[in-house]
């Protein structure tokens, strides 16, 4: 069996073991990073979210004239999911090996990634490179790639712009080109609450978001039956889903409140997403009127929508081309889950995914990634320093 080497173990154990769970700082672990890359001679930038409890951390090992222009980013999540509620067989946040597997959370997703990266700093600055490498490790991507945007945005800011991009997701090390949008809005019906038995004085919010949830089905229906279609994708249309819904306080109580969060994936332009989410608001509006027409003091509040892109990388994408080159295969298939690359994308950096594991083991207990996933991308990050080297 391939395996790793023991720095890409180390670091993954090291990982693993800083809870970073969405809801929670990532600042111990960018912080870990971080010094790391200061004791290698290289100059971290960390940046970070506007309360200051999280933080992108970029790290640039520049090409052989010490330029930091172009090159190529190597992109990661600093986030996990939630381990609540799960029935794990082991410490989630402690690196266990069995069976030629590694067990906790985020092995798969994608702190897999993120230690074989780590790791090739040192043959990283070892090297002289005829093109800068970037080292990108963002956060809250698992709760709709909120760090994404504000990640390009601080590239800019001090003049670094990859020309390219690999997303480290668990693909299997296969090279994705595409993948669906991931739209999220919350809707939250506000009626007037009344005893049960004088269902004329309330405004009852949990029948109003039913109407709404019936709209969104038709729509999801609407998109299965008439399309459009990509049969690149498993499934080959935009989906749609309701995904969370939370009213009412009591049994004998008309309920004043119901909120409900609507989710679609897309296959669509952006501009074909915001149209989706702007007649979605429009039925919401319907709602609202005809609830105000029982009493004035109802209404519809619409959140504002998360809308992270979707990817869709040409065949012929310098991205492509030098996932080509390290040996990978251009594959036709698209997949539906989302990730930050879309956003990469449209700030004009050539990007594909491709990362080590299988997503099928995301999020749930046990998760795991193969020695042998770790030791080929450990391989292909080692062919990427072979084909840079000055």
């Amino acid at each position: 069996m391939t395996r790793p080497s023991p720095d890409v173990l180390d670091w993954l154990g090291r990982l693993i073991a800083i809870d970073t769970t969405s809801r929670d700082s990532n600042l111990p672990l960018v912080e870990l990073v971080a010094e790391h890359a200061r004791t290698l001679g290289l100059e971290p930038h960390l940046f970070p979210n506007p309360d200051g409890t999280k933080a992108n951390l970029v790290v640039t090992v520049p090409d052989a004239t010490g330029s930091t222009d172009g090159g190529i980013m190597l992109s990661g999540h600093s986030d996990v999911v939630p381990v609540d509620g799960q029935a794990w067989t082991s410490d989630p946040f402690g690196l266990v090996e069995r069976d030629g597997k590694v067990f906790g959370r985020g092995t798969a997703d994608m702190k897999g990634f993120d230690a074989v990266i780590v790791a090739a700093l040192e043959h990283l600055v070892e090297q002289p490179l005829r093109e800068p490498v970037h080292l990108a490790l963002s956060y809250d991507e698992e709760v709709g790639c909120l760090g994404a945007q504000p990640l390009v945005d601080s590239l800019r800011s001090v003049g670094i712009t990859p020309r390219v991009c690999f997303v480290g997701e668990p693909t299997s090390m296969r090279m994705i080109r595409g993948h669906k949008s991931i739209n999220l809005v919350t809707v939250t019906v506000h009626g007037v609450a009344a005893h049960s038995s004088l269902t004329a004085d309330g405004v009852n919010a949990i029948e109003h978001v039913a109407s709404i949830v019936r709209y969104w089905r038709e729509r999801s229906d609407a998109w299965r039956m008439t399309g459009p279609f990509d049969e690149a994708y498993p499934i080959a249309y935009s989906t749609g889903s309701v995904n969370l819904i939370n009213g009412g306080n009591g049994v004998n109580i008309i309920p004043a409140r119901c909120e409900v969060t609507l989710e679609f994936r897309s296959i669509g332009t952006p501009e074909e997403d915001r149209a989706e989410m702007d007649a979605l608001v429009a039925f919401c509006r319907e709602v609202e009127a005809a609830m105000r027409a029982e009493h004035p003091d109802a209404w519809v509040e619409v959140g504002e929508p998360t809308m992270t892109a979707g990817l869709d990388t040409p065949a012929d994408a310098p991205a492509v081309a030098l996932g080509q080159e390290l040996g990978l295969a251009v594959q036709r298939d698209k997949v539906t889950y989302g990730t930050e690359a879309g956003v990469y994308s449209n700030a004009g950096i050539s990007t594909v995914v491709v990362g080590p594991g299988d997503i099928a083991q995301a999020h749930k207990p046990d998760e795991f990634i193969s020695l042998e996933q770790l030791a080929a991308c450990e391989s292909f990050i080692g062919r990427l320093i072979d084909h840079l080297r000055a």
